[in-house]
């Protein structure tokens, strides 16, 4: 017993020395870093930062226990952008990031410097699970190969056109006739508004339409949905601060892991199913395309074209073109029950415009100010992704009066940009006047960027935006929203905050107009 406390002993002091090494390895050589608040051995700020809420610990003083006497709790108060400024360091087990505050700092970094913010900072478990490939988390000409295909072949198949309009009017005209089937009874509509976007995404990727009683269908996205939940949460934050140690040990990320292998083999299997029936004169969809895309560069060393590289580039833009808009439908319509004057407003331009007897389309956007107008707000308002997705340096820059080296991790913090005080005054109120002017026509905001900004906006960003003012235009002029419970007594408070803000569950009555 004695031996076996002393070993212990011995690998705890190994791995604590081995991350203390880490930590010094990582911080030497690197100039003159923004500053922040100090970090403690091991763990950096970690203790100093709400993993629940990373955004909100920005943003707003807390206090933060940091010793325990018997008197009582010494504590600090921790403002880290108010202390620091817009550039400011904070440490994340031994992974330094500089945070980006304000739309000034993120316009001057990822578009007057986009070249060398275009990298992707290191996000270790979605790391693990693409095995380097994909289009979301690669660098350097893997990545310039991918991105450059991915929108020639997205556009060829209509994103931002009419040709992809017809298949999102045909998928909004299925989802009226799914919550028709609710007879204006109370109903969860998270998996009707899950089925819609991920539709409109595999008749891109595959060519298929699947029944929303598909027993595939439904089970893929459970595990979406599971898997933006799982993302979300504070543990996920500790796996990418020490994944080499937390890997291993019991916890969600295993759960992650094993349904990205079920999302992989349904991916394959269609993959599988494409090589056996290619016609390379007349491709039907993404996974066609990008077939005979191998077949073209098999003979070149340099090609990034290989089905290793096909399964996670499908898997990226089929997660992403399901869940981000599946949460923006859910919290849109949230904040629509919370505030049914908004909603009123925007069924009597639906009137105007468009009326009964014709479906929505794109060119009414341009016709319906309000309505383009609260669709915005429901979008900086939500914020769905409010830390933005890491970005890492192409190479050395001297920014303001800060030396970044090469490699390092930046965090644009969106959240900040579309929380602007100036540009959108009381922006803690939902308020469509943000983006309307004195006259009541739309007015377009450069600090709009939801979608991200730079090298890697969204690829999706056009094809994201169609399809939410056709769905919710549809949906609304069909159907009156009325709550289960008084408005006013509805929380739009998210119930995740992390990689992805999740709206909180409720229940909602589609009576038909």
């Amino acid at each position: 017993m004695i031996l076996s406390g002393v070993t212990v002993l011995g690998l705890l002091f190994f791995l604590s020395s081995l991350l203390v090494f880490l930590s010094w390895r990582r911080g030497s050589g690197r100039g003159k870093l923004p500053p922040g608040p100090v970090p403690l051995p091991l763990i950096g700020n970690i203790l100093q930062l709400n993993l629940k809420n990373i955004p909100e610990s920005f943003l707003k003083s807390h206090r933060w226990p940091v010793a325990r006497y018997e008197s009582g709790c010494l504590e600090i108060t921790l403002d880290i952008a108010k202390e620091y400024g817009p550039v400011f360091t904070v440490q994340m087990g031994v992974e330094k990031v500089i945070v980006l505050y304000g739309y000034k700092a993120v316009k001057e970094a990822l578009i007057d410097h986009g070249d060398k913010f275009a990298d992707r900072g290191s996000m270790p478990l979605l790391e693990f699970v693409n095995e380097g490939y994909g289009i979301g988390l690669t660098n350097g000409e893997r990545w310039k190969q991918m991105r450059r295909f991915t929108l020639m072949t997205l556009r060829n198949f209509g994103m931002g056109k009419r040709r992809i309009e017809e298949r999102i009017q045909v998928e909004a005209q299925n989802v009226i006739e799914e919550l028709k089937k609710t007879k204006g009874l109370p109903c969860d509509p998270g998996f009707i508004f899950g089925c819609a976007p991920c539709n409109v995404i595999c008749s891109i990727l595959f060519h298929k339409h699947f029944s929303y009683k598909d027993q595939k269908f439904l089970c893929l996205l459970k595990l979406l949905h599971e898997n933006v939940k799982i993302l979300s949460s504070p543990w996920i934050q500790v796996y990418n601060s020490f994944p080499s140690l937390v890997h291993h040990l019991p916890g969600s990320h295993n759960r992650l892991i094993k349904n990205f292998q079920v999302l992989r083999k349904f991916i394959l299997e269609e993959v599988e199913e494409h090589q056996r029936t290619l016609d390379p004169s007349n491709p039907r969809d993404f996974i066609d395309c990008f077939l005979i895309k191998i077949e073209e560069e098999k003979e070149q060393p340099q090609s990034e074209f290989s089905i290793e590289s096909l399964v996670p580039t499908a898997t990226d833009l089929f997660t992403a073109g399901t869940e981000t808009i599946t949460n923006t439908l859910k919290y849109g319509f949230l904040i629509l029950l919370k505030y049914p004057e908004v909603t009123g407003k925007i069924q009597e331009e639906i009137d105007c415009v468009i009326g009964q007897n014709r479906i929505p389309c794109i060119e009414d956007r341009s016709k319906m100010p309000y309505t383009n107008a609260v669709l915005h707000e429901i979008l900086r308002y939500t914020d769905i992704t409010p830390l933005g997705i890491p970005r890492a340096l192409t190479e050395d820059i001297q920014f303001r009066e800060y030396f970044i080296p090469k490699g390092a991790t930046i965090l644009p913090f969106l959240n900040s940009v579309l929380y602007d005080e100036q540009e959108f005054p009381n922006p803690e109120k939902f308020d469509p006047s943000h983006f309307l002017d004195e006259s009541g026509n739309f007015k377009k905001s450069d600090y709009f960027i939801p979608f991200q900004t730079g090298k890697r906006i969204c690829i999706g960003e056009s094809l994201a935006r169609m399809e939410i003012f056709l769905l919710f235009t549809t949906i609304l002029q069909n159907f009156t929203l009325k709550s289960v419970i008084d408005p006013k007594d509805i929380d739009t408070t998210a119930v995740a905050n992390g990689l992805s803000r999740i709206p909180p569950f409720y229940e909602v009555c589609f009576l038909p107009l």
